[in-house]
């Protein structure tokens, strides 16, 4: 998003492939109730359901609420700024709090109703669609991941912070499903809104914000 390297043809066919894919799931998800594949998915998670699986997905579903990036995004802003690294503290804040903007505006626009939750996890009173967790984790961890790896770093590190960040969002959108809280098109659904959101952000760093 900030240093990877501009492609104009790329990042543009990126971003609206992705849009078309969001509008896709949109338009084919019901106002209410599962699609084929929700209920062929969620069959699936269930089948090596287990007490310690859900108590571990309990504590790793935390790891993309507010209440924990709110205070560990203000903390990575702080040290960007601390370390003059304005530019980059800047575009942190546009990734996530305009994710979660527009999450919240989605919510209200396509107010699709959650599944029953499963293993007595309560029900957020916000709509399902799309899953703000998959959709602002994303966006969040990647970001991070992109501020911490040095261009110096050895491909082996570099790539190392990548894949925890993929096995993050990865591990947070598993977890919304196996909960019950969200359909899986709704993770799906975030994650796709998550890649067009900081293609878009890189799209405008480049063209207008980039240093001459």
């Amino acid at each position: 998003m900030i240093r990877l390297k501009f492609h104009p043809t790329r990042d543009y066919t990126l971003a609206a492939l992705t849009a078309l894919a969001f509008a896709w799931i949109a338009y084919i998800v019901p106002d209410s109730g599962p699609t084929a594949l929700d209920v062929a998915v969620r069959a699936f998670i269930h089948s090596f359901a287990s007490p310690a699986l859900t108590a571990a997905l309990k504590v790793v579903t935390q790891l993309g609420g507010g209440w924990f990036l709110f205070p560990l995004g203000t903390l990575v802003v702080l040290a960007l700024y601390s370390a003059g690294r304005r530019r980059e503290a800047a575009l942190f804040t546009v990734a996530v709090l305009g994710a979660n903007i527009l999450d919240e505006a989605m919510k209200l626009v396509f107010h699709r109703t959650r599944p029953d939750p499963w293993f007595d996890y309560p029900l957020p009173r916000t709509y399902s669609f799309p899953s703000g967790h998959s959709f602002v984790s994303f966006c969040f961890y990647f970001a991070l991941a992109e501020i911490l790896v040095g261009d110096e770093w050895p491909r082996s590190r570099r790539l190392a912070v990548w894949i925890a960040a993929a096995l993050f969002t990865l591990a947070i959108g598993l977890s919304r499903a196996y909960l019950g809280v969200h359909y899986p098109t709704d993770v799906l659904a975030g994650y796709i809104a998550a890649v067009a959101w900081t293609t878009v952000i890189r799209i405008a760093h480049h063209t207008y914000w980039a240093p001459v």
